[in-house]
């Protein structure tokens, strides 16, 4: 067990300090589990999520074709002539639309709207944009643990213990619209100096004209036509039984055809690097997982808690965020749903409840929302905790716009601690006061 866990902190180090790049030191990471033994190397690629890189590959794509008619100009010409000018108010705005969005799509096909959006505003504004998008990735996570479709983890919570639909809006959305109000008023007090514009500025937006911007008028009807059958693919996929990632995938394609775009101009601007490094990383938590560390961890819990539900309750949160701000959450959440499920008859035996009815509401929900703020909230503690972190850094990095491991964790690790004392409160006062 010792052994994986070394190889893991080595090949992290390197990602955090950014020594190497972390595609290359992820995949040389992969490479030495597999190599040594580690992990077989069929299991290894059995643990790679293609439902997250198709979803990443085709929404790229998409945002790219969208990118070329020049409708993100124009709307960030809009929200900008809306707001006057107002650096702080759009900001505010743009975090509030990033959340929402976040519930009702999910959080990594949300930042890959927004980024490109937000990028050319606050070249509009001539703000600093790192500190904005490391703000979008952050209230996408947020607004992500609301719904069942919003986070990745979420969605594996949910079908493994059929929770539904409502389920998670009724009984996560208390802590997250805290945590953004809270949230939004720290980021207000943050950003009031760096989101001033000047007069000039807000002179040239005045003057400015947003239909000026929509290079091929043809081509985005086409594509937002696509786009929406897209969306109702990502509403309606989990009636039907079909995965986010085939639709994001099927949907860009059909975009490149109806648009008559090249694909090879297409698949050119993916992120490839991004794609990469998930599976990188995916491939190193297999290891881990074969070596039943995250078991070993689970099983830790309980000795520690010593039979308290309450305890248990707040321990599985709190270990699940730090967690999760370490390896990604995907990954995270499928070694721990195992290990709750199994802790609940535990319980049910030792508080001598027999109705299943009181088992799920006493018992497995205290314990199953637990697991889902804890691991939804704890993405945000640095670059590599959530998909959406990483794909924002990478489209950044690509327009010049740096971010780097500790630029984004001096502004998440806090933002993540302020969310998880209010996920904490919450359990309490839901299901122990």
């Amino acid at each position: 067990m010792l052994f994986p866990i070394l190889v893991f902190l080595v090949v992290y180090f390197f990602i955090a300090t950014e020594l190497i790049d972390k595609t290359i030191a992820a995949l040389i990471g992969a490479g030495l589990m597999v190599g040594l033994h580690l992990v077989g190397y069929e299991e290894a690629l059995h643990a790679i999520d293609m439902n997250v890189l198709f979803l990443l590959i085709g929404m790229m794509v998409v945002v790219n074709t969208l990118t070329d008619t020049g409708v993100f100009e124009w709307l960030a010409i809009k929200l900008a002539r809306a707001a006057k000018g107002n650096g702080l108010l759009i900001v505010v705005f743009f975090m509030i639309l990033t959340a929402v969005l976040s519930a009702f799509l999910d959080n990594v096909t949300t930042v890959i709207l927004m980024a490109p959006i937000t990028i050319l505003l606050c070249q509009l504004l001539e703000m600093p944009a790192a500190p904005i998008l490391i703000m979008e990735a952050i209230f996408s996570n947020i607004g992500g643990t609301a719904t069942l479709v919003g986070d990745p983890p979420n969605i594996l919570i949910g079908s493994q213990t059929h929770l539904s639909f409502n389920d998670f809006i009724v009984n996560l959305s208390p802590p997250v619209i805290v945590s953004m109000v809270l949230l939004l008023g720290l980021m207000a007090l943050m950003f009031r100096k760096t989101t001033r514009t000047t007069e000039q500025t807000r002179k040239r937006i005045e003057q400015s004209r947003p239909e000026k911007a929509i290079l091929q008028p043809v081509v985005l009807k086409k594509s937002l036509a696509v786009f929406g059958l897209i969306l109702a693919g990502f509403f309606g996929g989990r009636i039907l039984g079909i995965e986010p990632g085939i639709i994001a995938l099927a949907g860009a394609m059909l975009m490149v055809l109806v648009c008559k775009k090249d694909i090879h101009h297409s698949l050119v601007h993916v992120e490839w690097n991004t794609i990469l490094f998930f599976s990188g990383l995916f491939m190193m938590i297999a290891a881990l997982e074969h070596a039943h560390v995250f078991e070993s961890m689970g099983e830790l819990i309980l000795h520690v808690c010593k039979g308290n539900l309450m305890a248990t309750a707040l321990t599985i949160l709190w270990f699940s965020a730090i967690a999760s701000a370490i390896v990604d959450n995907i990954p995270l959440v499928m070694a721990m749903i195992p290990l709750v499920k199994g802790i609940i008859p535990v319980f049910a035996q030792q508080m001598g409840i027999d109705d299943p009815a009181l088992v799920h509401s006493q018992i497995a929900e205290p314990l199953l929302w637990s697991l889902a703020l804890g691991a939804c909230f704890g993405g945000n503690g640095t670059l590599v905790g959530a998909s959406a972190n990483v794909v924002i850094a990478q489209v950044a990095n690509r327009n010049n716009c740096k971010i780097s491991f500790g630029s984004f964790t001096r502004y998440g690790f806090p933002f993540m601690l302020i969310s998880l004392v209010v996920g904490s409160a919450y359990i309490y006062l839901r299901y122990f006061i």
